[in-house]
């Protein structure tokens, strides 16, 4: 019987022992009787060392991009999509015949599919929480939907406000709240970024970029005050399928 050469993918991050992709691809696989396809963490501790990872991996065919590679990973690629090359950020990587590495960004297509539903008339700005590589997606996505926002991080800069500068009015402007941040991860879930919850209302969405938990600090503070809450499954099934078509073309 001839051994099949697999097809190998993986995820690329750090302390990524707790990673979705790895289960959800795993799944899919058997599902879809691809027992061609692997998918494995390559959880490593810097940058530096993905040129060594790519190198001593020679069937990889594609990688997801986690925390906190999605923007140091850029130097390391040939190429870029467009709309990875103007969020300025990566979350995919396909890895050509000729072993070329061009990069890609799933999750702004992700958060946009996952909010969409949740929108109404009212929903005209929102608030990002954290101006990392997550955050950059979901800017991009929110530009699609003509929704305009404001960063908001933990020191005021040219682009960003800072945490004590949110107040009443603020929630009134801005009815849609993202946690872009990873505050209120599993282990860590009696955390969570420090706004003033008593000003949500039953027309804010709060959306968390984190499912694990599955309800976060930050969602059930917003949800006592009647917000709509969303967290980030969704966004993660439709951004780890979308990969998969990349991969697959």
């Amino acid at each position: 019987m001839v051994d099949i050469e697999k097809k190998r993918f993986g995820l690329l991050g750090r302390n990524i022992s707790y990673s979705f992709s790895k289960g959800y691809f795993t799944e899919k696989f058997k599902k879809e009787n691809a027992e061609d396809c692997s998918y494995e963490n390559f959880d490593i501790p810097e940058i530096n060392a993905f040129t060594e990872l790519i190198k001593s991996n020679p069937n990889l065919k594609g990688m997801n991009v986690t925390i906190p590679y999605k923007e140091s990973v850029l130097p390391f690629l040939d190429k870029l999509s467009k709309k990875a090359a103007q969020i300025g950020a990566v979350n995919t990587i396909k890895i050509t015949k000729k072993g070329k590495l061009k990069g890609y960004n799933t999750d702004y297509y992700g958060f946009q599919k996952s909010l969409e539903p949740l929108l109404q008339a009212h929903h005209k700005k929102a608030l990002i929480l954290g101006t990392g590589g997550a955050s950059k997606g979901v800017a991009f996505a929110l530009e699609e939907l003509g929704i305009s926002y404001v960063f908001v991080s933990r020191a005021p800069s040219e682009n960003a406000i800072d945490y004590s500068q949110i107040n009443d009015e603020t929630f009134n402007e801005y009815q849609i709240i993202i946690n872009s941040t990873p505050v209120g991860t599993s282990p860590n879930i009696d955390a969570f970024p420090l706004i003033p919850y008593e000003f949500f209302t039953q027309k804010h969405i709060a959306y968390d970029l984190i499912y694990n938990p599955e309800e976060t600090q930050f969602l059930k503070k917003a949800k006592e005050k009647g917000a709509k809450i969303k967290n980030g499954l969704d966004m993660l099934i439709f951004q780890a399928e979308k990969a998969w078509s990349i991969w697959n073309k």
